[in-house]
């Protein structure tokens, strides 16, 4: 590995050359010195913004010249479909709310695969972000079906709730109160875990750098004298740290329908908001709000 030593440490370089009293013990030094110097500037000390990687992404693909992406089909994890099944699930909402996120990707066209595959580098074709949009959709349904407009979501959460107490047999109404209570509080107890872990997250690689074959069991030995001294103190503050990185998974929060605490909404149904018009389940709710402005009737 060859460092290249620009500003003081190349004037002072050359200076020491001029004068006749540069060796190569002491260039061994001073590359070591400028190398743990770069070292320490490349750090991070913060997560990257999603935007920001998501456009470094695209700019990567475009200088790289790659061809068209595989197409996004409707069987591909990337589709909107699929992906509302996921978050629809870790958001511990009913299954029926799918068949609504599909009525709105066909109606509105973006389910198409020409509007969800990647061609980089051509400006004239959308960049879709997956996840967004099907956040975006299923957001969309539950205005749809709720309002959300801080009234009308409480009394149908209401009515659910009179229904649920007569009904002791066949799927529960979805109440939307209880349903963001729960969900509330799981957020809460998460958030309040990821807090105490980005508190105590080390910013530094998990293999020590050396920069001499000399120094490489000294630097090891030093490691491991804080490894142990953070695993005492950790004991002692009643801390336990994990001692191996947990599977990756992409639900972030699971949610089973044998609790018996009735935590679980996915088998809930949605006949208390729902009405047949024609041969076809409509909502009740005939308006859609936007914080903006004012409802929005149809035309």
């Amino acid at each position: 590995m060859f460092w290249v030593l620009k500003g003081p440490d190349a004037d002072c370089t050359n200076a020491m050359k001029g004068k006749g009293i540069w060796n190569k013990k002491k260039s061994r030094d001073l590359t070591a010195d400028s190398a743990t110097n770069a070292v320490k500037l490349d750090r991070r000390l913060s997560w990257p913004v999603y935007e920001e990687v998501y456009n470094k992404m695209l700019e990567l693909a475009a200088f790289l010249d790659l061809p068209r992406f595989p197409d996004i089909t409707d069987s591909c994890f990337l589709h909107p479909d699929m992906l509302c099944i996921k978050y629809l699930m870790e958001a511990n909402l009913p299954d029926e709310l799918h068949n609504w996120t599909c009525r709105v990707v066909k109606k509105i066209g973006i389910g198409e695969v020409d509007f969800l595959t990647l061609v980089p580098g051509n400006k004239s074709t959308r960049k879709v972000k997956y996840d967004i949009l099907a956040a975006a959709v299923i957001v969309v349904v539950l205005k749809l079906l709720f309002l959300l407009d801080d009234h009308y979501e409480w009394s149908l959460s209401d009515f659910a709730e009179e229904r649920n107490k007569n009904n002791k047999e066949g799927a529960l109404y979805f109440e939307f109160k209880k349903w963001y209570k729960v969900v509330k509080h799981s957020l809460d107890v998460e958030q309040k875990k990821l807090d105490e872990e980005r508190a105590k997250y080390l910013w530094r690689c998990e293999k020590p750098l050396f920069y001499s074959i000399k120094n490489k069991s000294k630097v090891l030995k030093r490691r491991q004298m804080v490894v142990n001294l953070q695993n005492q103190f950790g004991k002692l503050s009643g801390s336990v740290r994990r001692a191996e990185k947990p599977n990756p998974s992409s639900f972030q929060l699971s949610w089973s329908e044998e609790n018996t605490d009735g935590s679980c909404f996915h088998g809930h149904s949605l006949k208390g908001i729902l009405q047949e018009k024609c041969g076809l389940l409509t909502a009740m709710n005939p308006d859609y709000w936007l914080c903006t402005v004012k409802l929005c009737n149809e035309k």
